[in-house]
């Protein structure tokens, strides 16, 4: 039945050229700005470690002093926080991670670049699931004792080397040799869940380097850097006070979460007798999207548009049912005497459902050319996300869903209103 109802659609479209490519282009332009717009959403607001983004918290502290209005505590905590709690070892796993402006240049003759640089503990890789393509990450011994070895991006590892394996090799980081122990292969989070304090889209730091090694060379911090009193030494000292690292820690379980919180707090509270802490034990404990939906990654014009896309959707299809009303009721000849010969209410009203659907699949199609042109329009564009703009296979998919979906809603008055035509006024007229 359901091939006999798609070649009385075909014919339906045929007969009617000028309405049919009406009823199409209407949903392909609503279809085109909807995916459009929902694509890049998609793309902002994805889980970035779906495998584990429930196990992974960001910690925060407060260090505010007394009179500050702020109820939310700092989003990085300070060198000596974030070394002790390291030291104490309380999670399965715990990073503390930074980054800073740095120049880094390859063998000699190499020319310098200023890129940036992140320092982390040697959990950063197994926490994060950094892949590497060549060598190992470097272990928490090596961090401790600030060795000079590195792990770059296949990104540096390609201007630098040429690709290949370039473990063992020496780059110079701000005037000092490191060895290279690993070189990733490409990764890039999206958001940036791990340092989204400047951008959460932009790509990762060209090479990793240990904590340990970052802070024995004393090097500047880039980012925020959120200070709480005067302080006479650089602010990146061990008991400067002021917040600028990132600390993170990979729970068992995300049941585990209370326990740990409560760890915090009583962490805090020593640290309000010691008198580093002025106001009550106030600390934070979210999981990867908590965090990425309390610091707003998605910028607010994205989700304007979305919001924009679907109301032009709406007008697409309130247009679209005036058509169908316009095209269906025209046929009201046709439908009657169907009726007489013995077609039913319900086989009328599938037959133009069918009709419906296929006006759909066609206005999807035409309606995903328009929704690559319109992300190629967006990758145009100078925001840090602009690149990221990409249709995928599940996007695609989806794409066809709505457009069907979107013409069957359509298209249900006017066969509602087609099915109930008096089949005997018809052939009267006939």
């Amino acid at each position: 039945m359901l091939a006999y109802y798609l070649k009385l659609a075909r014919m339906s479209l045929r007969r009617n050229r000028a309405l049919t490519v009406l009823m199409i282009l209407t949903i392909a332009v609503g279809i085109g700005a909807t995916m459009t717009t929902l694509t890049v959403f998609r793309t902002l607001s994805g889980n970035p470690i779906p495998d584990k983004s429930e196990r992974l918290f960001r910690v925060q502290l407060d260090m505010y002093p007394q009179d500050s209005q702020d109820s939310e505590p700092p989003d990085d905590v300070s060198r000596f926080d974030a070394e002790a709690l390291l030291a104490e070892g309380r999670a399965k796993r715990q990073v503390i991670t930074a980054w800073s402006d740095t120049v880094i240049q390859g063998g000699e003759g190499s020319e310098p670049m200023l890129t940036s640089t992140r320092s982390a503990s040697a959990d950063f890789f197994p926490m994060f699931n950094v892949p590497l393509r060549y060598g190992q990450p470097w272990q928490a011994s090596e961090d401790a004792a600030a060795a000079r070895v590195a792990v770059i991006t296949d990104e540096l590892n390609e201007k630098l080397f040429a690709g290949g394996n370039s473990v063992g090799k020496d780059v110079r980081i701000n005037g000092t040799t490191f060895r290279i122990v690993g070189v990733m292969a490409p990764w890039r989070p999206t958001p940036r869940f791990y340092d989204n304090n400047v951008s959460a889209f932009s790509r990762p730091e060209l090479a990793i380097v240990p904590y340990h090694t970052a802070r024995d060379l004393n090097w500047s911090a880039s980012g925020n850097m959120n200070c709480f009193a005067m302080y006479e030494g650089a602010h990146t000292d061990l008991n400067a006070p002021c917040a600028w690292l990132q600390y993170w820690v990979e729970l068992e379980s995300p049941g585990q979460a209370g326990d740990f919180k409560r760890y915090l707090e009583n962490y805090s509270a020593k640290q309000k007798d010691a008198g580093r802490f002025s106001r009550p034990p106030n600390v934070r404990l979210r999981d990867v999207m908590a965090w990425l939906d309390y610091t707003r990654v998605v910028p607010a014009d994205v989700k304007l548009q979305l919001w924009l896309a679907l109301g032009f959707l709406a007008v697409c299809l309130v247009n679209v049912v005036g058509l169908m009303l316009a095209k269906f009721l025209r046929r009201s000849g046709e439908i009657g005497v169907r009726r007489a010969l013995g077609a039913s209410r319900r086989q009328i009203f599938l037959q133009l459902l069918v009709e419906g659907g296929l006006i759909g699949l066609i206005g999807g199609a035409a309606g995903l050319l328009l929704a690559f042109l319109g992300l190629w329009g967006v990758r145009q564009q100078p925001s840090a996300y602009a690149e990221l703009a990409q249709m995928n296979l599940p996007m695609l998919l989806t794409t066809f869903v709505i457009a069907v979906a979107a013409s069957l809603l359509a298209a249900l008055l006017p066969a509602w209103r087609a099915m109930h035509i008096p089949p005997a006024i018809q052939l009267k007229l006939q």
